[in-house]
């Protein structure tokens, strides 16, 4: 199959545009106190040496598609143990968010940018046996470096929005011919399924949603007995993952809840703890008291808003609170994986607009699983009510739960297909 014109002029612009992307990659990095070393893997320089025997390569673009991954990452290094695992992403918090959770002899890389120099440099070090794209990282160059180099590309947890398609379905030659070194995509959703389908890819199936499939939450013990006793009784709440444009409305529902509720605690999760001082800024303006995880400060110092602006410890805010707020839904983001929260038995809001996880959130709603809400009047009289009546928060924790499920079935056939996909013979995960 030959390139086509628009795929040829998508070519010629990223080589012009990659100097001005390898600069601003490198510097986004950097700015994020990542080294100088490290930050060159997005230009497809490794740090570390490849090691020896067959090799998956996995990638997920940010900190939700990444941390997906993790628990079929560890399935396969426990029934493969000689099936190498490298995972590229390409954020700063992303690798922070995997880093420490990573199984045993598994490699995390920065991703390298899609121009045709780091991708070369990229696949001549780490020569994968699999690529693996997590969720809607469709890159045209990398698509077309693989099919040329003959290694075998497979979408796992793909989703596709409409939008999405309809913009590949209007180009349906060049979507063609990107898209033809996929042999098997696993898909999220119907919707997913549907449309990859609809542009050539007949081995699109409906699967499990990895963000459905959760490890046990990683607090232990002597943390969480830790937290409860800074917060010395005192009521609490948490808001997580919030993005630009929520903290207002998250801050405005937290004055109006302390009028009932004068000792009521907020911990504020931002998605991206690098915006801690825009935070910061919008909860002085707020007129209330803050205190500021990553600067050592304690739950115990009675602060009315405790920032948490770092890395790894949302299953332990998760864990801490009866109720959670979960962002990312008051704006066009899409929503946020309602799973999480629910594997740590926890009662679970949102805002409308949640279009990334709308299946989950559908089955969430029909099993009076979570409860929406429309705007920071409505965020704190949901809030109000759950804390008045622990109960209902109870009943809400109790119906999340069995719909966040930890079983390793799901994990085994997605194995058993990627192994089939290395080499044509599948192996047996139970063996």
């Amino acid at each position: 199959m030959r390139p086509t014109a628009l795929f040829r002029l998508y070519r010629a612009l990223s080589a012009v545009a990659l100097p001005f992307a390898a600069r601003s990659a490198v510097n986004k990095l950097r700015k994020s106190d990542v080294s100088a070393h490290r930050a060159h893997e997005r230009l497809g320089h490794a740090t570390i040496d490849r090691p020896l025997g067959p090799l998956i390569w996995f990638h997920g673009a940010s900190v939700g598609e990444a941390k997906s991954v993790l628990p079929l990452l560890s399935r396969i290094r426990d029934v493969a143990p000689d099936i190498q695992v490298l995972l590229t992403s390409g954020t700063a918090t992303s690798a922070e968010a995997v880093a420490p959770r990573l199984p045993d002899r598994a490699v995390h890389q920065y991703s390298p940018l899609d121009g045709t120099g780091p991708l070369d440099r990229f696949l001549d070090h780490w020569r994968p046996d699999l690529c693996v794209l997590v969720e809607s990282e469709l890159w045209p160059n990398l698509l077309d470096i693989c099919a040329k180099r003959d290694v075998p590309v497979a979408l796992l947890n793909a989703r596709l929005s409409d939008r999405s398609a309809d913009g590949w379905k209007k180009f349906a030659s060049t979507a063609a011919y990107v898209l033809r070194g996929i042999i098997w995509a696993h898909c999220q959703d119907r919707r997913s399924r549907d449309h990859l389908r609809d542009m050539g890819l007949a081995e699109a199936e409906q699967g499990t949603n990895l963000k459905s499939i959760q490890s046990a939450p990683q607090v232990t013990p002597q943390a969480l007995d830790a937290a409860h006793n800074a917060l010395g009784g005192r009521p609490v709440w948490v808001a997580a993952s919030t993005h630009p444009g929520e903290e207002e409305q998250v801050l405005a529902a937290h004055k109006t809840l302390l009028a009932t509720h004068p000792n009521l605690a907020l911990i504020l999760v931002p998605r991206h703890p690098e915006r801690a001082q825009d935070i910061l800024s919008l909860i002085k303006d707020a007129r209330l008291s803050v205190d500021q995880r990553s600067v050592g400060a304690d739950l115990g110092d009675g602060a009315q808003v405790y920032l948490a602006d770092t890395m790894g410890e949302t299953d332990l805010w998760y864990a801490l609170s009866p109720i959670v707020f979960l962002g990312g839904s008051f704006t066009g983001v899409g929503g946020h994986t309602p799973f999480e929260p629910a594997a740590a038995h926890t009662a679970i809001l949102h805002g409308p607009k949640y279009a990334n996880f709308a299946e989950a959130y559908a089955a969430f709603r029909l099993k009076d699983a979570s409860v929406q809400v429309e705007d920071a009047n409505d965020l704190a009289a949901e809030v109000d009510t759950l804390l008045t009546h622990p109960s209902r928060a109870a009943q809400l924790a109790a119906h999340a739960r069995p719909l966040a499920p930890t079983g390793t079935d799901a994990l085994d056939q997605i194995a058993q297909r990627l192994f089939s996909l290395m080499d044509g013979q599948a192996m047996d995960p139970h063996a």
